[in-house]
């Protein structure tokens, strides 16, 4: 191997020795052996067998992981455990693990995406934190809710933390952000947890009823099932964090309410957490109406995609104009996903990846192209 050779080989003539070389009286190393030279080794010894095997993952799929995305070597034999890598990554990659194997002792259900959470959240506690011995005694931990159904979630990269955070501080938060983010799903985690608290006395769930460059023509039933294909996202994510029991019957006395943009005018909604979803389809007017609806005690939520309009060509989007004019605003928060934070499937990175940049493409011929993915 070139790494042999390079310690091992003899040299061959030079004209003007490397001073180094000559003062160690050995060649200078080769550009391999110099990389070499710069990896550090990690070990570390797991001392619950049933949580390592759970961290490690069917077949080791998670080390496997943690292997691509940081570029660092692992192997293993039984509990013990040896990273192999650039210093930085191998740092990064003991704290992933570490983060996952406590969260296996603690019971919890480990899946990839968690595994992306925990590696995010140590190469961010890495940058926080470049020298350990500056880290607080307390180690990072991205920001999480916890819901009696659900359990703890927590956020699985650095925007998700922002976000979470964002909700926790300010009363009024917009979120944008391509499709698989996790804005919606989160908003109605922690608006379930607020609940839950007794922060708020009820939920109020909107969404511009506007389909998605189709017309579905004329819905029967009541006003419910009238809106309720448009929120099945919302009420997706409300029966992953409440139990359905609970969410019917909060739906029957008022405590959940579905509410169409077009008839929130003139109530004034206190003591609740309304959330706001596919705000990019909200017209100006029609987004002023609704912010002018919080009253004491409440929280609002307000998620949008604004590469995803669906209002008709040349009606401005009133996600736009609002995160425009109050951004900055005391009490007001704002969060802005990209591209890199889709935690779905990883090929749903990518392909939002590529429409994005099609579309900044187009942009710069002048062609708006065609539009990038729901969410």
């Amino acid at each position: 191997m070139q790494n042999e050779e390079g310690r091992s080989g003899a040299p061959g003539p030079i004209d003007e020795p490397n001073d180094a070389a000559r003062d160690r009286g050995s060649p200078p190393k080769t550009d391999a052996a110099k990389s070499e030279a710069t990896k550090s080794e990690v070990t570390m010894t797991l001392s619950d067998n049933r949580s390592a095997l759970a961290a490690f993952g069917q077949y080791d799929q998670n080390l496997a992981k943690i292997e691509r995305k940081l570029g660092v070597s692992i192997h293993v034999n039984g509990n013990h455990v040896t990273i192999k890598g650039p210093p930085e990554a191998s740092g990064n990659a003991q704290r992933a693990l570490l983060k996952i194997y406590e969260r296996a002792r603690s019971g919890q259900n480990i899946g990839l995406g968690d595994i992306d959470g925990a590696i995010a959240e140590s190469v961010e506690q890495g940058t926080l934190f470049p020298n350990q011995s500056q880290a607080p005694v307390a180690p990072f931990s991205f920001q999480q809710i916890a819901t009696r159904k659900k359990g703890v979630v927590r956020a699985r990269n650095a925007t998700q933390h922002e976000y979470l955070r964002a909700l926790r501080q300010y009363e009024l938060v917009f979120a944008e952000g391509p499709a698989g983010t996790g804005k919606t799903w989160l908003a109605v985690g922690h608006a379930v947890l607020l609940l839950e608290q007794g922060i708020v006395e009820r939920l109020i769930l909107s969404r511009p009823a506007v389909e998605a460059g189709e017309r579905l023509g004329f819905l029967p039933g009541d006003m419910r099932e009238k809106v309720d294909p448009y929120l099945r996202p919302i009420f997706d994510a409300l029966n992953d964090f409440m139990d359905s029991r609970i969410v019917e019957r909060g739906l029957a006395t008022g405590m959940i309410e579905v509410a169409p943009l077009a008839f929130m005018r003139g109530r004034t909604l206190s003591n609740a957490c309304i959330l706001l979803d596919e705000a990019q389809n909200a017209t100006s007017m029609q987004m002023k109406m609704f912010l002018t609806r919080l009253g004491e005690g409440s929280r609002m939520i307000i998620n949008g995609d604004p590469t995803q309009v669906d209002l008709p060509p040349g009606q401005k989007s009133g996600l736009r104009e609002a995160v425009g004019l109050l951004s900055g605003l005391e009490g007001i928060g704002h969060v802005v996903f990209k591209d890199g934070d889709v935690v779905r499937h990883d090929i749903v990175r990518r392909i939002v990846t590529a429409y994005e940049n099609a579309e900044r493409i187009n942009s710069g011929r002048g062609d708006t192209g065609p539009r990038g993915p729901r969410e």
